[in-house]
């Protein structure tokens, strides 16, 4: 029995695609007025060329709902679009499946809910039943312990996991924040500050968010190609020449110049489409955009330009995050305010108004208006140390590896590249698979320490491309195989973003972005 008298279909206990087109056999013969169908992760396998794309297929003939969980899954969403089905849904989530499940849903309905072993599709189950407490009765699979993240993965065991739950809570915090009337652009540039943006994209708009910010046009293409259609807007540099590429995927861009203003209205003409833009304009970041003072002059040779729609105008702020400049950042405000009412005067309507990157809106209401981009605070970091955020948010992201070997080296023997560290006695050394290539930094600064067994180890030696090592004497019983923590916590110690940002001398949005694509993202 399921909510609201939904007829439920636990058929979580294992899954390939020939057992999921036998299970969507039994959803389209079950009598039901709507019928949704569930379906996590799963092997690529079975009689079929492409398992998972028959089975996208054979759903937009039988169900009304497609709700997919987890990244495998997504590949049968999209086959499912391509079949005419409209009603797709791709979460990560057991949480939001079943709230995507259910949204609308009314007695009679019924959901099937499929996956293999290791999408723990039991908890999107959990999540419908009518009396979650008979779960332990009514549960064909029982969750058992989850086995580390990195098994069976054809990766190195250096890997990054991802608390979406973390990032949904985080995402209706700032909704919350952001107040009535102000909508919320999440900022996904960089792999969504190297959290992974297809993951984070659909998970944020499953929790208020409802547009997105990237930094170029790959990063709103990869986006496209996953299945999101909010609106995603590049508020940086589109060269001209990409202007057609940016209207066939529907993308907004920011303008400051008439090259470009004048190449997105000739391929919004010769596609017989809209270019939706927002100007963007420079109050004292010192970066892109026009001066106040060269926005109605620009307006007035380029608004009425052929396929242009104004959708909206917006400032970046230079120095929010720094409670010491509060008066160049109030000036900044005051700047953007006098040029929106110079802009009414004259006639210019923008219908999105937007400056407040994560630490104004925390910081300045005022500057709100009716639309923000918070990036860095979605994912649980502070915009700086002098702005930390309010509590309850939590951080999404722990970068782990494991030790490969552990030896015993006598005195006086060189430990990596450069003969930089040499033993002062009998040492034991642990060697992990992370260095430099994965974005765990060599020079000038290191990490300095890896928790190991809820212990702090010291780097020694150089970090190389694929390998540091650490020393160990001071842990009992370290060995091969044994968890590693960069970023997280292991007991009672815990290493954040931000000691790590301090020890290499840069910021916490560099640290997580700088964790590179051979990195798996784990949910």
């Amino acid at each position: 029995p399921g909510l609201q008298g939904l007829r439920l279909l636990d058929d979580t206990y294992s899954a390939i695609p020939s057992s999921t087109l036998a299970a969507l056999d039994t959803l389209e013969a079950l009598p039901a007025g709507r019928r949704v169908a569930v379906l996590g992760d799963m092997p690529d396998c079975g009689p079929f060329a492409d398992g998972l794309r028959t089975v996208g297929r054979r759903v937009a003939q039988v169900a009304d709902r497609l709700v997919t969980c987890g990244d495998r899954a997504s590949r049968i969403a999209e086959a499912a679009r391509q079949a005419g089905l409209e009603d797709v849904h791709v979460t990560y989530t057991p949480e939001d499946a079943a709230r995507s499940a259910r949204q609308g849903l009314s007695a009679g309905d019924a959901i099937l809910v499929k996956g293999a072993p290791e999408a723990r599709m039991e908890g999107v189950v959990e999540h419908l039943l009518a009396d979650p407490r008979e779960a332990p009765t009514l549960l064909v699979r029982q969750a058992q312990p989850r086995p580390p993240a990195w098994k069976g993965a054809l990766e190195r065991p250096t890997w990054v996991e991802l608390d979406l739950e973390a990032i949904a809570h985080n995402c209706e915090r700032l909704v919350e924040l952001a107040g009535p009337g102000v909508e919320v652009m999440v900022v996904l540039k960089a792999d969504a500050y190297g959290h992974g943006a297809v993951r984070i994209a659909h998970t944020v708009l499953a929790h208020g968010a409802r547009r997105l910010a990237v930094a170029c046009l790959n990063e709103a293409v990869a986006l496209r190609q996953a299945g999101v259609e909010a609106p995603i807007l590049i508020p940086g540099y589109l060269p001209p020449w990409q202007a057609r590429a940016a209207l066939l995927h529907n993308v907004t861009c920011a303008v400051f110049s008439e090259e470009v203003v004048q190449a997105l209205s000739a391929a919004a003409r010769d596609l017989r489409s809209v270019a939706r833009v927002h100007l963007k304009v420079d109050t004292g970041m010192g970066r892109l955009g026009l001066f106040p003072e060269e926005v109605l002059p620009f307006l007035e040779r380029t608004w009425h330009l052929p396929g242009i729609l104004w959708e909206g105008i917006f400032t970046h702020f230079s120095v929010a995050d720094d409670p010491a400049e509060d008066p160049y950042t109030e000036e900044q405000i005051r700047r953007f305010t006098a040029l929106l009412e110079e802009l009414e005067r004259a006639g210019y309507h923008f219908p999105l108004v937007h400056a407040s990157n994560s630490a104004a809106l925390l910081r300045f209401p005022q500057a709100r208006f009716n639309l923000v981009r918070p990036g860095i605070a979605l994912y649980g970091l502070a915009p700086s140390v002098k702005v930390p955020l309010p509590p309850g948010f939590r951080p999404a992201l722990r970068f782990k590896t494991m030790v490969a070997q552990v030896r015993d080296f006598p005195p006086g023997s060189s430990i990596s590249y450069g003969r930089t560290y040499r033993t002062s006695g009998q040492q034991r050394i642990a060697v992990l698979p992370v260095g430099y290539a994965d974005g765990f930094r060599r020079a000038p600064h290191h990490w300095g320490e890896v928790l190991i067994r809820g212990r702090r180890a010291p780097i020694v030696g150089r970090v190389c491309m694929d390998y540091t090592m650490v020393e160990v004497s001071h842990i009992p019983g370290v060995r091969a195989g044994d968890e590693v923590v960069l970023i997280g916590r292991q007991g009672e110690e815990e290493i954040t973003v931000e000691e790590v940002a301090e020890r290499l001398g840069t910021i916490n949005y560099e640290v997580v972005s700088q964790i590179l694509a051979r990195v798996p993202r784990l949910v």
